[in-house]
């Protein structure tokens, strides 16, 4: 696994509990989901970890079981831009994967997480055996496709409470991240990370967007009240 050799040392067998939080394992067939389980491995990250690295090859496959990393890359003047957040259920760089390329961004815990992975070649395997898993990958490269797009309007907004609503909404996403559910565990200097603005911006925003009664701030995270509010909003 060509991650920090922290994490790396830090990789075990997933407890029960951890598997029940991988979405895709409910797709495999009995003798399809013995062979990724048993090829299965977690990270415990803490903040600031490395889980990919920009020029490292692709030897795992790699999901969040717990907490929340951000994917980024740093431009040449030194710049880091930062394309998304990954909250719990989320699973990434299958593109990469599929083409055992080196890695084009960054992965890194903004907290203490859980981080899942199987070998690229169990993966090719999957996608050889399994009809399920191929569907759960072609899903996850049709809405990331999506959500790169949104990320490039995204980048284009001026207004702060639209730049937080569309982000939010991204985390939210059922298809990429269903681990999230109704309530995201994130604090207000995590969004700010991935949103690109300050922490003040982002206090007064999610203020404005909760008196809107699109979220709810509740302690230590966010609850969604209207997905497709923050999907459409205007400010």
């Amino acid at each position: 696994m060509h991650v920090e050799a922290s994490l790396y040392q830090r990789r075990r067998h997933p407890r029960s509990d951890e598997l029940d939080g991988i979405p895709w394992l409910a797709l495999l067939l009995p003798s399809e989901r013995e062979r990724a389980v048993e090829e299965l491995r977690v990270g415990d990250a803490q903040a600031g970890d490395y889980v990919c690295r920009v020029g490292r090859p692709v030897t795992y496959w790699f999901g969040v079981v717990e907490g929340l990393l951000k994917m980024s890359s740093d431009s040449a003047d030194g710049q880091t831009m930062t394309f998304t957040g990954v909250p719990p259920g989320g699973w990434f760089g299958e593109g990469t994967a599929l083409k055992r390329e080196v890695y084009r961004y960054n992965i890194q815990a903004l907290r203490r997480s859980v981080v899942a992975g199987i070998p690229v070649d169990t993966f090719h395997w999957l996608l050889d055996h399994s009809i399920g898993f191929n569907r759960f990958v072609m899903n996850q490269l049709n809405e990331r496709l999506g959500q790169f797009i949104a990320a490039r309007e995204i980048d284009r907004m001026n207004t702060p409470e639209l730049r937080v609503a569309r982000n939010l909404a991204s985390l939210f996403n059922p298809v990429l991240y269903p681990g999230v559910g109704e309530v995201l565990r994130i604090t207000q200097q995590e969004l700010a990370y991935l949103v690109g603005l300050s922490r003040q911006r982002v206090n007064e925003a999610l203020a404005a967007l909760q008196a809107r009664e699109l979220i709810r701030v509740e302690y230590g995270g966010l609850r969604v009240l209207n997905l497709a509010g923050l999907r459409s909003s205007e400010f």
